[in-house]
Formats: C-alpha cells, sequence, structure tokens
C-alpha cells in the first residue's frame, strides 16, 4: 500500500491504471489525479500480477522514473549533503531496504550502476516501502568517473569495509560524503577502494561475521547524519 500511494502522489511518476479490491474501497482516497480506477475481485489482482507477487489489494501500473543526472545533483546539495552509491549489490529486496533507509535518513541521493545490480522493478519498488518515489536515483555506467565526478564537488568519498580499522563513529570528517556500499558477497571492488578517501567499518561482535547490506546501510546513515550534526 505505501509504495502504491507514493507513485500515486509522485507527480514526476507517470500512471496509467489503478486496480483496487472491492473490499478495499478506502484506498480511493490516495488517488488525486484521477487515475482510471476499477474496483476489481482480489483475485482479478492476483491473475494480472505475476505470480509469485504479494499484494494488499492494490496496484498501480506506472511508467518507470527518470534517472537524475548526476551533475545537476552536485550543483544542487548542500554542506551536509550525503550520497550513497552501489557498488554491485545484486539482492533487489537489499536496494529496497536501502532505499527506505535512505528515505528515512534524508539521503540526497542513491547512485545504482547500471550493469550487474537489479534495476528498478516491483519486486525493489515493494521492498523499497515507498522510499523508491522520494529519493532521487542516478544512473551511473561507471563508478569510478562517478566517484571522481564527486571529488570535484568537494564530496568526501567513504567506502564501508569489514576489513578496515577505522570505525566509522569516530571518523572525524564534515561536509559533503559520499558513502559507497559493496556487494553482498565480496564487498567493495579493489578499484573502488582504492578510489575512497577513507575506508571505515562498523564494530560488531565477532560470532555474528558481517550484517546484511542493508542493516549496514541504515546503522551508517544514521551515523553519518550524527557526524554531520556536530
Amino acid at each position: 500500500i505505501h509504495t502504491v500511494k507514493a507513485a500515486l502522489s509522485n507527480p514526476n511518476r507517470k500512471k496509467y491504471r489503478l486496480l483496487i479490491s472491492e473490499k478495499s474501497t478506502n484506498l480511493l482516497s490516495e488517488n488525486k489525479e484521477e487515475i482510471p480506477t476499477e474496483f476489481v475481485p482480489r483475485q482479478k489482482i492476483d491473475s494480472i500480477l505475476p505470480s509469485d507477487s504479494v499484494h494488499q489489494g492494490i496496484a498501480l501500473l506506472v511508467a518507470p522514473l527518470k534517472y537524475e543526472p548526476l551533475d545537476g545533483i552536485c550543483k544542487t546539495t548542500d554542506k551536509n549533503a550525503l550520497v550513497v552509491i552501489l557498488d554491485q549489490i545484486t539482492d533487489p529486496r537489499n536496494i529496497g531496504a536501502i532505499l527506505r533507509s535512505a528515505s528515512a535518513f534524508n539521503v540526497t541521493c542513491v547512485v545504482i550502476p547500471n550493469k550487474y545490480t537489479p534495476q528498478m522493478t516491483p519486486t525493489l519498488a515493494k521492498s523499497a516501502s515507498g522510499a523508491l518515489d522520494q529519493i532521487p536515483i542516478v544512473n551511473s555506467t561507471n563508478i569510478s568517473r562517478t566517484i571522481d565526478t564527486l571529488k570535484r564537488s568537494e564530496f568526501w568519498v567513504i567506502g564501508l569495509d569489514s576489513g578496515s580499522k577505522q570505525v566509522l563513529s569516530e571518523t572525524n570528517i564534515s561536509g559533503k560524503i559520499a558513502l559507497v556500499l559493496g556487494s553482498e558477497g565480496s564487498g567493495l571492488r579493489r578499484l573502488t577502494k582504492e578510489k575512497c578517501d577513507f575506508l571505515v567499518n562498523i564494530p560488531i561482535n565477532s560470532r555474528i561475521g558481517s550484517l546484511n547490506v542493508s542493516a549496514s546501510a541504515a546503522i551508517a546513515f544514521y551515523a553519518i547524519a550524527n557526524i554531520q550534526k556536530i
């Protein structure tokens, strides 16, 4: 429901058709743009969506969102901007969860590579719980060049790396920050690490080994928000 509500309230999202279960008529009030709406049996929505979809009695047919240009983001950021770069994260649910946390902590934008990373699929959108329509997404053809562009715009580039001895919350840094998150299995790639100004870790109990990347992202967003307030 949150995903559909966010899309309906996003003026930059093209919307074509809204399906609502006959038992969920109260959801109609969210349709501010008077998108063609059909009240149908829940089984009708089941038959239209993919077989593995889980819904709450509402579905919206939309066009994909347009990516934001990085140059435009750089020109409009303030002194405490936080840009998040995803370095080949492959699970759309992880990306969705990261977007949700990014929205909660007022992240400026999220950079997603156009290769080896899922694009903005329904699964990703559902996991983001509305954040896909709230956070600007930048599509990168080359992460290394993206980092160079951010550095020219006076961003500090921090890589989250479990092998680093520098603790994120103890890092003395201020100003605009670009946080790089590595893939679920191998973490940051070698070239990406070399491009970072700092590599930092989140200390955890050794018996766990590592956190899911989306959990690490949420902790990092909170830590950076506190660092930038100091």
